[in-house]
């Protein structure tokens, strides 16, 4: 059978794996990796043929897409899809139908695991959601339409049937990760690593999961909540190294190793063994990964000696009142102790931080400003609390009536970025997007963190990262300025918080 997973084309280059789906400011570009891990599924299992094809990342629009798809002549075609571009996905999805109205189409990702029967009521072009991890769930329902089998016997997929949702039971989370193909294969057969950037790593970068789950609580986190979900569940060190090695040895320009796990810091046994097993292989690697604000300066030391680089940090804010009905479980005095040792460490820093979220007044915006210069991370990136579906986040808006709208395609704005999605009487959206702009400005145009990100980042590598990270920034406040955003340097008249800081 052959088995296309497609990442379908969009007006821009919106990252869906991203946990902000957004054509970003910086120019990221995320792997389509959920799709790859099933393609490495696939190529493994050598029963049926599959294609990877990421038309976002190669610019290709619904026209040529659907050439390519007929060429291939799928028998299984998988959509990668988000919340923001459901519509645009669905309406590839039945453009294609018409040219291959054989051919049998499964939805994928977060969007249509949280909202299945919503989904799959969308348009009769579509045969099936799968829900959570697929990797295994795409060979499945593979094999059973290959033998002439039933989809209720698939698990972890909904599909319709005469007209009716059907939810087949859940699929049963993968335990044994090292079961689960390289996605690098997959990558190397398909995808051009130079196609994909990350705007706080050397270029070319490539991204992988080491672990997967999170158990953690935050309620605005939608990869726990909906996809993961809170079972952690770990490769083996000497799995997660001996693909850090074979993506040394076969894509020898990739620059740096993003682990994407949810957080990889969570057991640090396993962390030192990483590390101890890089050295012992004398793999000279650059890496980074998603972290929480509790590790010591021992363990963030052995990290760095092996070639940890940068860590993303989500401090989200610096109001505890805030921090707590989140559940976030970090301490303010915690995330300034971790991030001390970490610079200590010889570690970058990329401190992420929201606005908006429950509890927020314009005050505690400002309190998380000030949190921020504190710590100083070597990058920052403030952002609007988003309530995807399924998260608590989403469901408490909701109730409240502080959600402002269900309709998915208004979620991006002209330029594909992420709106303000929640207003509330004390903090309204556009003051929520005027303080995650101004923020920003005053944080990176700060002459003191200007200095101290120049001496930082002397190293050649380093510099043209940072210039092309501040070029795409700008371009970016240019367009919004002239397309009639507002970007103010100002903050708002709150003196007592302003003059501690400015």
């Amino acid at each position: 059978m052959k088995v296309m997973l497609l990442n379908p084309p969009a007006q821009v280059k919106v990252s869906k794996d991203s946990r902000w789906p957004e054509y970003t400011k910086s120019g990221t570009l995320y792997y389509p990796f959920w799709l790859a891990y099933a393609t490495s599924v696939l190529m493994e299992d050598k029963r049926h043929k599959p294609l990877l094809l990421d038309s976002i990342a190669k610019e290709i629009d619904f026209e040529e897409t659907i050439k390519m798809a007929k060429k291939f002549g799928p028998d299984l075609l998988v959509v990668d899809t988000s919340t923001p571009t459901i519509y645009k996905d669905v309406e590839f999805v039945e453009m294609l139908k018409k040219e291959i109205p054989d051919v049998k189409v499964m939805l994928a990702g977060r969007h249509v695991t949280a909202l299945p029967t919503e989904s799959l009521k969308m348009s009769p072009a579509i045969d099936m959601v799968a829900r959570q991890e697929f990797d295994y769930t795409v060979l499945d329902v593979a094999n059973t339409l290959e033998n002439g089998g039933h989809l209720k016997d698939v698990t972890g997929i909904s599909f319709k049937e005469n007209g009716e949702v059907i939810h087949n039971a859940p699929r049963m989370l993968e335990q044994n990760l090292d079961k689960i193909p390289f996605v690098s294969k997959a990558y190397k057969e398909f995808l051009d690593v130079k196609d994909y950037r990350y705007a706080l790593a050397k270029y070319p970068m490539l991204q992988i999961w080491s672990s997967r789950g999170c158990p953690a609580h935050c309620t605005f986190c939608d990869y726990p909540q909906v996809f993961t979900m809170h079972t952690f569940r770990m490769r083996s060190p000497k799995n997660v190294v001996d693909e850090m090695q074979w993506i040394h040895e076969n894509l020898p320009n990739v620059k740096e190793i993003f682990l994407e796990d949810d957080t990889f810091t969570i057991n640090r046994e396993r962390v030192l063994e990483i590390c101890k097993l890089i050295k012992e292989r004398g793999l000279e690697l650059t890496w980074s990964c998603n972290a929480r604000a509790n590790l010591d300066y021992e363990l963030l030391k052995v990290m760095h000696d092996a070639g940890a680089r940068i860590m993303i940090v989500g401090y989200e804010s610096g109001n505890q009142n805030v921090l707590n009905k989140i559940k976030k479980g970090i301490l303010i005095s915690q995330a300034g102790k971790f991030t001390r040792a970490a610079q200590k460490a010889g570690l970058k820093i990329f401190g992420c931080f929201m606005i908006g979220l429950p509890g927020d007044t314009e005050e505690s915006v400002w309190e998380t400003f000030q949190h921020a210069r504190r710590m100083n991370p070597d990058m920052v990136f403030f952002q609007q609390a988003v309530p995807f579906p399924g998260t608590e986040f989403y469901a408490w808006a909701k109730a409240n009536g502080y959600l402002i709208t269900e309709d998915y395609r208004q979620w991006l704005d002209e330029n594909g970025r992420l709106r303000c999605l929640v207003n509330y009487p004390w903090l309204p959206a556009e003051k929520i997007d005027q303080l995650r702009e101004t923020l920003m400005v005053k944080y990176y145009f700060n002459p003191k963190h200007m200095f101290y990100t120049l001496m930082r980042n002397l190293h050649p590598h380093e510099f043209i990262r940072v210039v092309r990270y501040a070029r795409d920034y700008l371009t970016y406040l240019l367009t919004k300025k002239f397309s009639g955003g507002s970007v103010s340097v100002e903050a708002p008249a709150l003196q007592d918080v302003k003059g501690q800081f400015l």
